[in-house]
């Protein structure tokens, strides 16, 4: 299993200062939604403090938390790659404070800079890759629970 890394500290001293120059600090107050599924992905954040969870629509009238993110963590990546749409959504689980960043204005600087850009990519998919494998084990484990209570 992949160990779980975090954007900022993953990156090279220069590559993250150079990041670090597009950066606002920004706050959510507890209960705020970030974000919603299919929404226009055009910023990503690094969570300072607090935790977010990301949650999933399964029905009309029901969510459900796939993943609590906490300080350091990445919050979205859908402004990498197109249609640039928000395949989950994001609500504050407590106040939150964090770095965003424009994700046009990170590509802009990736063009110019293609190290930054393979450096963040590479380090995105990581990050990518461990919440899969992650998210593979809650499965795993919630299917060994149904199938020895019965329920499969």
């Amino acid at each position: 299993m992949t160990k779980a890394i975090k954007l900022l500290t993953a990156l090279p001293q220069a590559q993250r200062e150079r990041l670090m120059e597009l950066a606002r600090e920004v706050s959510f107050p507890e209960d705020t939604r970030i974000f919603e599924p299919g929404g226009t992905a055009d910023r990503f954040w690094v969570i300072r403090s607090g935790a977010v969870h990301l949650d999933q629509q399964v029905t009309s009238r029901q969510r459900v938390s796939v993943a609590t993110l906490g300080a350091g963590d990445l919050l979205g990546w859908s402004w990498l790659f197109p249609p640039y749409r928000w395949d989950f959504g994001a609500v504050a689980f407590s106040n939150v404070r964090a770095y965003e960043f424009d994700g046009p204005s990170v590509l802009a600087v990736c063009v110019e800079d293609p190290l930054l850009g393979l450096s963040l990519v590479r380090t995105v998919a990581e990050i990518l890759a461990h919440r899969l494998e992650t998210t593979r084990g809650k499965l795993m484990d919630q299917y060994a629970i149904r199938r020895r209570t019965g329920l499969l």
